[in-house]
């Protein structure tokens, strides 16, 4: 298992610093905007905040952009919030079933080691990855802030990477289950899979008679302006996304396990 695991993570170790990088040093980006346009931000934050539903729908409605912690909610919480559950999707699409498309499943069933014990040490590096790539966008968006010599509040901040982390590992986990039924790399469904669900929370902010219906999506409780804006957590939407998770791990699981794999 331990062998599995340190592949997989070797295997994975490119595209996570690649996806890292590239989505907190967008976001160290936007954070060092700030100054630059803060004098400009200042003058469009009356305006951004009544454009309605689209002001709703951005979090401009309840945050200021012309604060740093507003406008770290509205463009660096869009910039991780999407590009973060696209890392998670791609991660986890093709974890199992590159095992059959790159006929490496031959050799991988032939070792003593169980069915079971495959599917964890993948999932255990899934897991890693995405600390990891939590972690390093984290810091990132901190140095952001202290080159600015600015602060934002740290409380508010710790809950945003949580609940994103929460939301990629909801998003995984649907794409790991996803992985155990096919036999093929489906990294454009699973690409498709995260801007649906991001796409889902966005739609359902602007038209009123979907708000209701938000708490299925596992964007409903990361979304950074609430975060930033002290609002409570939606204890729906975390109960949703803490069953998806689990039925996401357990379905590869049963799947994995009952199929006839090809070597």
């Amino acid at each position: 298992m331990r062998t599995i695991f340190t592949k997989e993570m070797k295997l994975n170790i490119k595209s996570l610093l690649i996806w890292s990088l590239a989505v907190g040093g967008l976001g160290l980006i936007c954070v060092l905007m700030y100054r630059s346009m803060e004098g400009d931000v200042k003058e469009m934050a009356d305006a951004f905040s009544n454009m309605g539903a689209f002001s709703d729908a951005f979090g401009m409605s309840t945050l200021s952009i012309a604060t740093l912690k507003g406008f770290f909610a509205t463009e660096v919480g869009t910039v991780h919030g999407l590009g973060s559950g696209m890392f998670a999707a791609l991660i986890a699409i093709g974890i199992l079933s590159k095992e059959e498309e790159g006929h490496t499943g031959e050799f991988l069933f032939s070792l003593p080691v169980s069915r079971t014990k495959v599917i964890a040490a993948k999932g255990l590096s899934v897991l890693i990855a995405l600390i990891v790539f939590t972690v390093i966008c984290g810091v990132l968006y901190l140095i952001g802030v202290k080159m600015l010599g600015e602060t934002i509040p740290g409380d508010e901040f710790m809950r945003f990477m949580a609940s994103q982390f929460l939301m990629n590992l909801e998003v995984a986990s649907i794409c790991f289950a996803i992985s155990s039924l096919s036999g093929k790399n489906r990294i454009g469904l699973g690409i498709g899979t995260a801007m649906v669900l991001y796409f889902y929370d966005v739609v359902g902010r602007v038209v009123p008679d979907l708000k209701d219906y938000l708490f299925f999506g596992p964007y409903s409780y990361a979304n950074a302006s609430e975060i930033f804006s002290g609002a409570e957590a939606d204890a729906k939407a975390l109960a949703v996304g803490v069953i998806v998770i689990f039925a996401g791990i357990a379905g590869a699981f049963w799947q994995y396990n009952r199929r006839d794999l090809a070597g």
